[in-house]
């Protein structure tokens, strides 16, 4: 066997063992390559954020002429959504990127070919459509006080801002949280943690935190992605979405931007129904009558 066929076989197995039910407990359910029957199943991990763009993807497939229904009951996480996926207990759930590979041990990124990596990674039957503009990950910001002073745009800005700037925010914690020694290596910069602490100077925040817009911060840019990308887009049965309903899903790659997917889930959060907001916010766009 060809090295390359080995490790996507090694990927691949370690993949359909992974658990992750919505109970917590391994069902042992194996994926549908039949023709599909019966409405879409769409899953939710039942974030705010997670539910509303699966209303974005049920309201999309209902307009293209497809039967839709949630599924009864929320996943722990994104993992176990896409573990509902591939075992055919859900047809479409929203999946990240980075999120989906670590659940896969062994699991490698090919620079720069996000697209080709989750292709090598899913089992067949299990599709990764092409992911919106919108990420659900970690970014480092500043106040705008703070970015004028410095002069500060990108990352690598903070290596003339001179010793002294902390390091910090309520997603500190997060596995995708770059550490002080990641910056360091990555910039050449050198910023002194504080953990969650919301003061801190460069602080660590999930992309779509209502406070980023609220208090007007300035979103860092990363062009040596020390934080690994987490774009959200459709994870999917192949069987249960035809080629008129994936393109129905596409609508929304270019439209959905980080920033816009922030405001849907502060509305969520708020308790806006998922529905009325994904409804709202596509007629806004023009996808929705």
């Amino acid at each position: 066997m060809m090295p390359g066929i080995r490790i996507a076989a090694l990927v691949l197995c370690s993949f359909l063992a992974l658990s992750g039910c919505a109970d917590g407990t391994a069902e042992g359910t194996q994926p549908r390559f039949a023709d599909h029957e019966g409405p879409i199943v769409i899953g939710t991990d039942g974030s705010p954020q997670s539910r509303v763009v699966a209303a974005l993807y049920g309201e999309l497939l209902t307009a293209a002429g497809h039967r839709t229904v949630a599924a009864s009951g929320t996943y722990a996480s994104p993992v176990d959504t896409a573990q509902a996926v591939v075992d055919g207990r859900i047809d479409i759930a929203p999946a990240y990127e980075t999120t989906l590979l670590r659940a896969m041990p062994g699991g490698q990124t090919l620079p720069g070919d996000m697209e080709a990596t989750l292709s090598m990674a899913l089992p067949p039957g299990t599709v990764a459509l092409p992911p919106a503009a919108a990420q659900g990950g970690i970014v480092l910001a500043v106040t705008k006080a703070t970015a004028e002073r410095h002069k500060l745009r990108g990352l690598a800005d903070l290596g003339t801002a001179g010793p002294g700037l902390t390091l910090g925010g309520p997603a500190a914690g997060d596995p995708d949280a770059p550490s002080p020694a990641a910056l360091k290596k990555a910039y050449g910069v050198t910023l002194r943690p504080t953990g969650r602490s919301g003061t801190a100077d460069v602080r660590v925040l999930r992309s779509t935190d209502p406070v980023i817009a609220r208090d007007g911060l300035v979103v860092l840019t990363d062009p040596r992605s020390v934080v690994p990308p987490e774009h959200v887009f459709p994870l999917i049965s192949a069987p249960a979405v035809d080629p008129p309903g994936r393109t129905a899903l596409a609508r929304v790659n270019t439209l959905l931007t980080t920033a816009q997917l922030a405001v849907l889930t502060s509305s969520v959060d708020a308790g806006q129904a998922p529905g009325e907001a994904a409804r709202t916010w596509l007629r806004a766009k023009g996808l929705l009558r």
